[in-house]
């Protein structure tokens, strides 16, 4: 396993930009009165957070939030940021199948090129929904001109719970991309989702840390993601059954505190930048 100097290891923080109403296996989009859309509010809070560490930090973003705010990638880039993609509408890649994927990543690169003038080299799919079983997802990848991937998530109830907690090559039909899994908490029960989502706010902040820095002095560089509705406790939320709901909206109060906390206490830099190091080992 490549390992890169301890001394330094920069982290990333990745944000997937969505709306509140964007949850997995939820395909009914709500009817928005107007001014119900948060993103653009809830992304400008993040921006800002990070320019106060100044910080860099990789957005995956859907193409059509991109669409619905036009400036919102353009103000992302200018801010020093990375753009990388998150599909177009949020659907499982597997329900895609090999035809329609292709065309989401290619529409939501056409738009994010049109706003930025950046093609994105990184994916990330809706709910780490690519991994042993779609193997055709990471040769489009690849064949798209992807540098990277960050979808297979080593975790019991999504990705595969056996697979490498640390970056990795995937050999595809066409050559190799690398696979960046976000960081887990390895337990008896199996790796805990302390690198984002329900996990970073409901585990204590200390493990949390605690499974960063202990990643970092082995030599291997910790993924945090973060979405755009958890920097907004009191924002609107769907109707859904109690466990998803929880992992979408709950204990959501103190994410901006957590964040501050790991964005003074660690070092970070965009998900290309720490792809490249990787590959240089």
């Amino acid at each position: 396993m490549k390992r890169l100097d301890p001394e330094n290891v920069h982290n990333a923080l990745t944000i997937d930009v969505e709306d509140w109403y964007h949850v997995s296996n939820y395909e009914a989009k709500p009817v928005l009165p107007p001014g119900s859309r948060r993103v653009r509010q809830n992304v400008e809070r993040i921006l800002a957070i990070l320019a106060e560490y100044h910080i860099k930090a990789t957005f995956f973003m859907l193409g059509s939030v991109a669409e619905e705010e036009p400036t919102l990638a353009g103000d992302i880039v200018r801010d020093g940021h990375e753009i990388a993609s998150h599909g177009y509408s949020h659907t499982l890649v597997p329900r895609l199948g090999p035809n329609s994927f292709r065309d989401e990543i290619r529409r939501t690169a056409e738009v994010i090129g049109r706003q930025t003038g950046c093609k994105p080299v990184g994916f990330r799919a809706p709910q780490w929904s690519i991994g042993p079983g779609t193997p055709w997802a990471v040769d489009i990848l690849q064949e798209e001109g992807y540098l990277y991937d960050s979808s297979y998530n080593p975790l019991p109830f999504v990705g595969d719970r056996k697979g490498p907690r640390t970056p990795f090559a995937i050999a595809t039909t066409g050559g190799s991309i690398v696979e960046v899994p976000p960081m887990v908490t390895p337990s008896p029960i199996g790796n805990l989702p302390t690198g984002g989502g329900w996990g970073f706010r409901f585990f204590p902040l200390g493990l949390i840390a605690h499974t960063a820095r202990k990643l970092n002095n082995g030599g291997v560089p910790a993924v945090f993601y973060l979405h755009p509705r958890e920097m907004d406790p009191s924002g609107p939320r769907l109707s859904l059954p109690p466990l998803k709901s929880f992992a979408a909206y709950g204990t959501r109060s103190d994410a901006e505190g957590r964040l501050r906390h790991l964005l003074q206490s660690l070092k970070f830099c965009t998900m290309r930048q720490l792809v490249e190091k990787w590959e240089a080992v």
